[in-house]
């Protein structure tokens, strides 16, 4: 089910995995295979991960799973569950025809994560494996700078991409847009660059799915960032490319603080002011303000 201590580092490093991390990975692997009941909890986790590979709306219940391994595992477990998964969704992308290159960019968000989660706490280990899910069920996918998810339209978007003209249902195929970090900038080219591949990519890979829009829920739509940052920033330009869905009333405070800082508990007083993104954000909430999610979508062929 996993490689074997010396092919495994070639998989690790193929999957981003931080270099800080791979002999530790190794040296567990003997941890996980020899002990049956380990065996047997990574052989249930990874079979209820791609269950059903490639059907979206479907939340693998993995979560509980993986809290059951133990303590030594606890913060490396996860990384063995989607380790022993890559044979399942590379056979999937095959089965697809997905170019190998969109394969291992996709899947490397592994060692992104890994990343993440150190940045964050100091500490190895995954910090959310149910979103690493859609990469391994073959439902997200790298494409250039952005990522874009093969998903359904909600009860409270799709009224408004129906009003604007489009048609649109609940339910309908969409694409949710995703913003990787340790990527660069967000550029409008590179973005224009990731829109057109996402086009031509879906087509071809899944034309049984008629993907209208791409939609977007996420902080950096919040107009308010208009108010701080140049009209020539990446982040405005990137936000004027979807129309409004819908707005939310309920703050989302700790989600800018939490990608932009690292660490969603920060004190607001203590936010760093280093560069223009950071002054807006600290700067709103220490005057009192308050960020929110913003909800956006664009068309992605005509009617």
């Amino acid at each position: 089910m996993l490689p074997d201590a010396d092919d495994l580092p070639e998989l690790l490093l193929d999957l981003a995995v931080p270099h800080e991390d791979i002999n530790e990975l190794v040296l567990l692997r003997n941890t996980v295979t020899g002990d049956p009941g380990v065996l047997r909890l990574l052989a249930e986790c990874v079979e209820e991960l791609v269950r059903d590979i490639g059907e979206i709306g479907r939340t693998p219940e993995i979560d509980e799973r993986i809290a059951a391994a133990p303590a030594v595992l606890e913060r490396y477990f996860p990384v063995y569950v989607f380790l022993a998964a890559v044979p399942h969704t590379r056979a999937y992308h095959r089965e697809r025809g997905i170019p190998a290159g969109v394969s291992r960019r996709t899947l490397a968000d592994l060692g992104r994560n890994i990343a993440t989660g150190r940045r964050r706490h100091g500490t190895t280990g995954l910090l959310n494996p149910s979103w690493l899910a859609r990469h391994f069920r073959g439902e997200l996918y790298q494409l250039g700078r952005l990522q874009f998810e093969r998903t359904v339209l909600g009860q409270r978007t799709a009224p408004a991409l129906a009003a604007a003209g489009l048609r649109a249902a609940p339910g309908d195929p969409c694409l949710a847009v995703h913003i990787p970090g340790f990527h660069g900038p967000l550029t409008p080219a590179a973005c224009d660059r990731s829109v057109a591949l996402a086009c031509e990519f879906f087509a071809l890979h899944f034309p049984e799915e008629p993907h209208r829009a791409a939609v977007c829920h996420s902080w950096l739509l919040d107009p308010q960032l208009k108010r701080y940052l140049p009209a020539r920033s990446n982040i405005v330009r990137f936000q004027d490319r979807f129309r409004t869905a819908r707005e939310d009333t309920e703050p989302a405070d700790r989600e800018p603080v939490r990608f932009v800082f690292g660490d969603p508990d920060l004190p607001f007083a203590e936010l760093p002011r280093r560069t223009s993104v950071e002054r807006a954000i600290g700067d709103h909430l220490r005057a009192g303000g308050h960020w929110y999610l913003g909800h956006g979508w664009f068309p992605l062929r005509a009617e």
